[in-house]
This record gives structure tokens, sequence and C-alpha cells, in this order.
């Protein structure tokens, strides 16, 4: 039987990377899945990869029209959302003496507004259907300590801990879970942008980061998004139903070490 047959989700910024992986687990899994991403036409491909059991949104979560159009246009076509998952996020790096304001409101307006308002948008849809749900968030490593060149991500993702904290204390009275996961370093296109912003503050050639991220983790290698559907795919069953407002780390020990 599959855990989570007869389910529709949601998931934010599922045009590749870790939420596409979130989307074909969930779909492998029984589930109706939303592909909700900015781009709509990398959408769309990752939809039609998926097969009939995933559908395309454009959202911008920037945006409260466009959140509201996408939650809209989800449960027309899917008949209502059992599960979201807030995974859409970008990363930004720089010394405190050289942070920008646009680019510390760019990551504001999409890690924590961006989850926030998505997050209210759904759980309003829930409350009313009156059949409870479940809402994952994802935070990070990052946002449970800080790093000396990466201030912005890791209070964005600080916030977003914090914001699972409340919403899952407020939201359980509508059997709405809500919990995150915290990933560590995770391997895909978006670590050339990471390591290039080290590459740049730190004098270190393309790519030594990254070798060196990945030789600290103590399991022995950087993540990859199969790494955290499990989790994914836990949080959202009735399996989970008394684990309420906790932000869960995998990372390979990352973290802890």
């Amino acid at each position: 039987m599959k855990r989570l047959g007869g389910k529709t989700a949601l998931i934010t910024g599922a045009a590749r990377g870790i939420g596409f992986e979130f989307a074909r687990a969930y779909v492998a899994e029984g589930a109706q899945v939303a592909i909700a991403d900015i781009d709509m036409a990398r959408a769309q491909a990752a939809a039609d990869e998926l097969g009939g059991s995933a559908i395309a949104v454009k959202m911008d979560v920037t945006q409260q029209d466009s959140i509201d159009a996408g939650v809209a246009a989800v449960i027309e076509q899917l008949g209502g959302i059992d599960i979201l998952i807030n995974n859409a996020a970008i990363f930004s790096a720089a010394p405190i003496t050289e942070i920008a304001r646009k680019d510390f409101d760019a990551v504001f307006s999409i890690n924590v507004s961006g989850v926030l308002f998505t997050m209210q948008a759904v759980a309003q849809h829930m409350i009313a259907r009156g059949q409870g749900g479940k809402i994952i968030n994802m935070a990070s490593q990052a946002g449970r300590r800080g790093e000396a060149l990466v201030a912005v991500y890791c209070a964005s993702k600080a916030a977003v801990i914090s914001l699972t904290q409340s919403a899952g204390l407020n939201l359980i009275q509508h059997g709405i879970n809500v919990n995150a996961i915290a990933p560590g370093v995770v391997d895909g296109e978006h670590w050339d942008g990471v390591d290039a912003f080290f590459a740049k503050y730190e004098s270190k050639p393309l790519g030594q980061k990254k070798k060196e991220v990945g030789e600290a983790v103590p399991f022995g290698r950087m993540g990859v998004a199969a790494d955290l559907t499990g989790m994914a795919v836990f949080l959202a069953t009735k399996e989970a139903d008394y684990v309420v407002a906790q932000t869960f780390g995998v990372d390979g020990g990352n973290w802890m070490s």
C-alpha cells in the first residue's frame, strides 16, 4: 500500500533540485503533486516527466496575488491540498560589512515571507476544508548556527525554524501538523553559485570549498536531494500525526560535528 495514496501535495520551487526529488518521491508513494515554480516552462517539463499524477502551477512566493492564484489553481485542479512543502529559497553570502540591503530583502522575501504567506494561504484552505493537513518547511543547518559569510541566509533559515515552531503550536488545534527539515550541505546545481561565493570571499579556487565541505561531513560525503525524501514522506503520513513543531536534521551528522 502506498503511503500517500489519495493525498494531494503542493511543493514550491519544485521544478528542479530538492523540490523535484520531493515531487518524484510523493508521486511514487501515490500522491498527486502540484509543482509550483516561478519558471512555468521548467515546472511544466518537470510535471511532464512525472506523468499524469503531477501538474505545473506558476507561483512567485514574493507576490501575494501569485500565492493566492497558485493555491486556488491547485485546489481547482486537484480538489484540495493535503500537504504543503515550502521549498522555494535562494542563497546569498557576503561579509557583514558588504551586505547589500537589496540582497537582504530578496532573501527574506523568498525564504521567510514566502514561507509564511504560502503557509498561511494553504492553512486557511485546510482549516476551511476541515480535514487537517501536513505542512513541511525547508530550514537548514545554517538556521541553527551563524556562519561568518552567510549571515543573511543563516538568519532567514533561523526564522523558518521559529515560524515552524509558532505555526506548529498554533495550527495543531486544526489537525494541521507543521514541521521542518534542516538539510546540511546538499550537492546540486545550486552549489556552483555557493562555491563561487566562497571562491570570491575566501580566495579559494573554484571547487575547493565544495571539496572541503564534503570531506567535513561525518557521513563521508555531501548529501544529495534523494537523501531528504524519506523524511519528507514520513512527515506527510499519518505516522507523523503526533509530531508537532519540530525541525529534523538530515545532514549526515554535519551540524552535530
